[in-house]
């Protein structure tokens, strides 16, 4: 029976380390049943009873009863067994109490080796099995080390890692500063638990919102879509569940103060709150902001919209480096294309309806609008064989046509290249005008430039 001292050292490793009692004593019987392998090379004829309450450990070894030992480890003689029982026979089983002092000082400190290594296992475990139960949740943690690839934040004995990819570009961190993140994943390698936060991660705005407006908590208000480029812009799509409340200005808070502290939080990052509509039309254009289409064409099926802006905003509907164009796509669903209104009207002045064409009989016309053929890009897209097998047209007045249109196609192009040229050449001199302008204006005096602006002020004033 080993006594309450060696108990006792244990005890201290697992308090300091804040290990459960019970789990203690779960630990202590896998460290001696380690030791007896190592010294008798099996455990199978041996029993760890650990009584924690009592502070007693207590090791059995069963042993078979023979004539002449062969194995000491499983068999003992008649003659030694009958020294304890004398109604002993052979065939019978012996039950031996080990001393634990025969383990030797060297294997004791080894238990104690194991012992912290199972604890830390036990650790590594409870920290995995608490954080995987807190997924998606907005913890608080401070800056521990930061690597080029990572930061590693402490929270009490816990260390998570938010990957450089979940890390909003541009962000700097400083050692012991406090940061938000959310628990995106927790994963038990071979090494321990691996807990990965994110601030870059869509869910981690969501959880802001929520955080920051009761109505999204209470689900008076949903975010129904959240399209996200970290730190720079976000789009977020949401809907009120009561009339009597506008989920756009709940969400903007009174001052823009509940949309400003998650912007805070974001490193500034701009947020574009787009109130839902079953109207594609409307969804899309609400999406778009800040920029604000001239005309916007759908097509339901395909789920893609063609939104046509005045020239001058169109730099804005697209975003730097496609990013408002792309947010907007995301956001509702549609993949969205943008082009310049004078784009757009050129693009619609090529376009040749085929009974525009002179040449072409009504019939001929009317015989291809009916499987769908409405225009000369169109006609001149349809392989041949698709051409003669229409009902009521042969090869050769396909050949006819198509020479007809082919013709038609090549005179309209000419003609808006000479009107492009035209209008080229009317821009330049216009620029010639004003570098004209500008050179005169620079000869202008100092003073007449100031009373220039002050009259310009009073005009705006009044």
């Amino acid at each position: 029976m080993i006594n309450r001292e060696i108990i006792e050292a244990f005890s201290q490793i697992a308090r300091e380390k804040n290990v459960d009692r019970s789990e203690l004593g779960e630990i202590i019987e896998k460290v001696f049943l380690t030791l007896i392998e190592k010294k008798y090379e099996t455990t199978e004829n041996f029993d760890v009873i650990v009584n924690m309450d009592k502070g007693e450990i207590e090791i059995y070894q069963q042993k078979t009863i023979v004539n002449e030992v062969t194995n000491p480890v499983t068999e003992i003689s008649l003659e030694d067994a009958r020294v304890l029982e004398p109604g002993l026979d052979v065939g019978d089983p012996y039950i031996e109490i080990i001393d634990p002092t025969s383990f030797g000082r060297r294997l004791i400190s080894h238990a104690k080796q194991i012992l912290n290594q199972q604890i830390l296992r036990v650790e590594k475990n409870a920290i995995y099995e608490e954080y995987s139960k807190k997924i998606g949740q907005i913890i608080i943690g401070d800056v521990h080390q930061i690597r080029r690839d990572a930061i590693f934040i402490n929270i009490g004995k816990a260390e998570l890692k938010m990957p450089r990819e979940e890390q909003i570009p541009g962000e700097r961190y400083r050692r012991g500063e406090s940061l938000k993140s959310i628990l995106k994943e927790a994963v038990l390698g071979t090494v321990g638990p691996e807990i990965i936060v994110s601030r870059a991660d869509s869910l981690f705005l969501i959880k802001l919102f929520e955080n920051e407006v009761p109505e999204i908590y209470d689900r008076t208000i949903e975010i129904k879509k959240v399209a996200r480029h970290p730190g720079d812009r976000s789009k977020v799509i949401v809907e009120s569940n009561d009339r009597r409340i506008d989920a756009v200005g709940a969400c903007v808070g009174i001052k823009g103060s509940r949309i400003q502290a998650i912007v805070r939080e974001l490193n500034n990052e701009k947020i574009d709150i787009i109130n839902n509509s079953s109207e594609p039309e409307i969804l899309i254009t609400r999406a778009l902001s800040p920029a604000k289409p001239y005309m916007l064409e759908i097509d339901e099926e395909k789920k893609t919209a063609l939104a046509i802006f005045n020239d001058e905003e169109i730099s804005v509907a697209i975003g730097k480096m496609g990013q408002n164009i792309r947010l907007a796509s995301e956001v509702t669903g549609y993949t969205i294309d943008a082009i310049k209104k004078s784009d757009y009207e050129m693009s619609e002045s090529e376009t040749i309806y085929l009974e525009e064409i002179e040449g072409l009989t009504e019939h001929n016309w009317k015989m291809l609008y009916s499987v769908g053929i409405e225009t000369a890009e169109e006609l001149l897209n349809t392989p041949l064989d698709e051409l003669v097998s229409i009902k009521g047209l042969g090869e050769k007045t396909v050949e006819k046509i198509i020479a007809v249109v082919d013709e038609a196609l090549e005179t309209r192009k000419r003609e808006l290249e000479a009107a492009r040229e035209a209008a080229q050449a009317e821009a330049a001199s216009s620029d010639d005008f004003d570098d004209e302008n500008d050179e005169f204006s620079d000869e202008i005096p100092d003073n007449d430039k100031l009373s220039n602006d002050e009259n310009a002020d009073d005009i705006v004033q009044k």
